[in-house]
């Protein structure tokens, strides 16, 4: 078998906060499944039987252990994950919202999609289409519309 884990040793408080997070309210599957590990390995079950009964692999079990000492409850929340930063932030969809809800163009009767992505690459972002679409989208904007969204009162 795998190394042998140590005895966790839960206090009252923290037997407490599990059992309640096990029985009340909607919490995501992951930390539902960490909160049985730990109270198993409370009861000092070893790691297969545990990954068994909970239902997770036995590297999770010994995932969970290993963050619980040295987190505590902590073990239970997620940790950020990695990778690539988002290209639309908050920022990038107020200035489209902004240009979308301005006069249009000179020589044009509305902002397109392809016009308001114009404008936001010469402002320096670098957006494709889609992501100009979707975030009028998401703002309940249409720039073919006579009120794009803005209200003028």
């Amino acid at each position: 078998m795998g190394k042998r884990l140590d005895k966790v040793a839960l206090s009252a408080a923290e037997k407490a906060l599990l059992k309640k997070l096990l029985s009340k309210g909607k919490h995501a599957a992951r930390q539902v499944k960490r909160a049985q590990v730990l109270l198993h390995l409370d009861k000092g079950r070893p790691a297969g039987a545990i990954a068994q009964a909970v239902g997770v692999s036995v590297a999770t079990v010994y995932n969970v252990h290993g963050r619980y000492l040295t987190h505590r409850l902590g073990a239970l929340e997620e940790r950020p994950r990695p990778g690539q930063p988002r290209k639309v932030t908050p920022e990038v969809e107020a200035a489209v919202t902004r240009i979308a809800c301005s006069q249009a163009p000179e020589g044009h009767a509305r902002w397109t999609v392809w016009l308001i992505n114009e404008r936001i690459v010469r402002l320096g972002h670098e957006l494709h289409d889609e992501s100009v679409r979707l975030i009028l989208k998401k703002a309940s904007s249409s720039p073919g519309s006579k009120s794009s969204g803005a209200s003028a009162k």
